[in-house]
């Protein structure tokens, strides 16, 4: 508990109410015309103040709202719960708090608002700058509204990320390296970048199924994810995760401590969390979680002793994500697949810390699949 870095703590703050039903949100029962914002104020800093109490003598680096539409979250709210985790825990220097948020009007015009409650990032969801693609997506904003709350965002926070999908059906390098290439014109420190992928259960993937969706094959997806590594790399903004680029210094601090496998507190309907060698989970329903506050003092659902083993393998599938790598002795890994990996240019390992090479982050679960000691 010496090194500031073993007390920091992230919290992530979930707000399970959506205004409206989407192809990506799996929140959608919990669209609400009505909610009792007070209610959900005082049981949200019930829960923060159970998570206190079971991490007391940390401090906060960062907090992260998300969930389903947590920029039409009362600023009062938002502005509570900060001053209430600053209480509980203190703030690490250079805290950051981060808030996601659809590019709509009606959330942009929040945008000043929630800055003055203290969030200091926001993570903006644009995900096309094309609006074929957007209607493809199933999103409702169209480019000119995603690109006017980006404006708004930028005024309104100190640090902006915003996200894209590519690798759609029918795009080629060309569409998608003049798209990343206007992206990156807006001058936001931090961009997230995702391959479009089909999971199952879902609208793409029943789409597929009939064929009325073609997803972009192996090779199409390693050649995008390389033309996406050098551009933002020659942009400054060089991939510091698989999916992640920022200039140095703006990467998301709150991911980086999940992806450090570092501690994180839960709270709200649905949260996991991460601390003290347990794992977390609470009641998803808002319900079930009003009811287990009321009855218990916290929505926990579940909370459960991490083995030693398993943590190890938790932190180098985290670990290897990012492009640092991860901290791990040969007893961690299985050595004679690492070699042969390293061999075919996959991974390197100095013995201490374990990367995956730009070409082994396009089959990272295979890598990680391989060279992780199970037993």
């Amino acid at each position: 508990m010496n090194d500031p870095e073993t007390r920091d703590l992230a919290l992530y703050v979930h707000w399970p109410f959506c205004v409206s039903k989407c192809p990506y949100c799996d929140f959608n029962s919990h669209v609400r015309e009505a909610i009792d914002q007070d209610l959900w104020r005082g049981a949200l800093l019930a829960d923060l103040a159970h998570e206190a109490r079971e991490t007391e003598g940390r401090r906060l680096s960062s907090i992260f709202f998300g969930g389903g539409t947590p920029s039409l979250m009362p600023p009062a709210t938002v502005a509570a719960l900060i001053e209430e985790a600053e209480g509980h825990w203190g703030f690490a220097p250079g805290m950051e708090i981060t808030l996601e948020a659809n590019p709509s009007s009606v959330e942009a015009a929040r945008f000043a608002d929630l800055a003055s409650a203290g969030v200091n990032r926001v993570s903006l969801g644009l995900q096309s700058l094309d609006d074929a693609a957007l209607h493809f997506l199933g999103r409702a904003h169209d480019v000119d509204e995603g690109l006017a709350a980006l404006d708004t965002a930028q005024e309104a926070f100190d640090r902006v990320s915003f996200d894209l999908i590519y690798a759609l059906p029918g795009q080629s390098a060309a569409a998608w390296e003049a798209e990343l290439g206007r992206a990156l014109s807006f001058g936001t420190g931090h961009l997230s970048l995702y391959q479009l992928t089909i999971e199952p259960g879902t609208r793409f993937a029943a789409m597929a199924a009939k064929g009325e969706l073609v997803p972009a094959d192996s090779d199409e997806s390693a050649a995008l994810y390389e033309l996406t590594g050098g551009i933002t790399a020659g942009a400054s903004l060089p991939a510091y995760e698989i999916s992640n680029h920022a200039r140095p210094g703006e990467e998301s601090r709150h991911n980086l401590a999940y992806w450090r496998y570092r501690n994180y507190a839960g709270v709200g309907p649905g949260a996991h969390g991460r601390r003290g060698g347990k794992a977390t989970r609470r009641h998803r329903k808002p319900e079930n979680w009003l009811a287990a506050l009321e009855r218990d003092g916290h929505g926990i659902v579940e909370e459960s002793e991490i083995g030693a083993r398993d943590a190890r393998i938790e932190a180098l599938l985290m670990g290897l994500r990012l492009a640092e790598g991860v901290a791990c002795t040969p007893d961690d890994l299985e050595m004679d697949k690492v070699a042969r990996l390293s061999a075919q240019g996959l991974v390197a390992y100095d013995g201490a810390r374990l990367r995956a090479t730009p070409r082994g982050m396009l089959l990272l679960d295979s890598v990680l699949a391989d060279v992780v000691r199970v037993s």
